[in-house]
C-alpha cells in the first residue's frame, strides 16, 4: 500500500522534470552594441543577418552544440555514484546493492542538473557566427 501511494507521487515527477526542462532549452543568441550598422537596419532585418550567419555555419559543418553533454553527465553521474555506493556498500556489507543505488541515484543527479544547465553555443560555433556578423558590421558583445 505504501509502495503505491509512493509511485503514485513519483509518476508526476518526469512530467515536472519535462516542463522545467523545456524551459531552459531556449538557444543563447549573440547580442549587439549599438552602431551605425544596427541603427540603420531594423530588428527584423537584424534577425535575418543573423540567421543567414546561423545558415552559413551549419553550411560549413558547424552545430550549435555538440550534442553529447546531457548524456556525459548521465554517464559520468552513473560511474561517480556506483563507485561512491560500492564503497559504501562495502563498509555497510552489501556491496552490489550499494553500487546499483549508488549509480542509479549518480545518473539521476547527472542527468536532473544537465537538463537545467543553460543552452550554450559550441564555441567554435559561436565564434563562426561572431565572425560572420562582424563581417556584416555587427559588433557583438555576447550571448544571452
Amino acid at each position: 500500500m505504501a509502495e503505491q501511494r509512493l509511485w503514485t507521487h513519483l509518476s508526476a515527477v518526469p512530467a515536472a522534470a519535462l516542463l522545467l526542462g523545456l524551459a531552459g532549452c531556449a538557444h543563447q543568441k549573440p547580442h549587439f552594441y549599438p552602431n551605425a550598422t544596427t541603427s540603420t537596419r531594423t530588428p527584423a532585418q537584424q534577425q535575418r543577418d543573423l540567421q543567414q550567419c546561423e545558415a552559413l555555419a551549419e553550411s560549413q559543418g558547424l552545430d550549435y552544440d555538440d550534442g553529447g553533454d546531457l548524456a556525459g553527465r548521465t554517464v559520468r553521474g552513473g560511474v561517480v555514484g556506483g563507485a561512491s555506493g560500492a564503497a559504501v556498500g562495502a563498509v555497510l556489507g552489501n556491496t552490489g546493492r550499494g553500487a546499483a543505488v549508488g549509480a542509479a541515484q549518480g545518473a539521476t543527479y547527472g542527468f536532473f542538473s544537465g537538463l537545467f544547465q543553460p543552452d550554450r553555443p559550441h564555441p567554435v560555433y559561436r565564434n563562426f557566427v561572431d565572425r560572420c556578423l562582424r563581417d556584416k558590421g555587427y559588433d557583438t558583445i555576447g550571448w544571452k
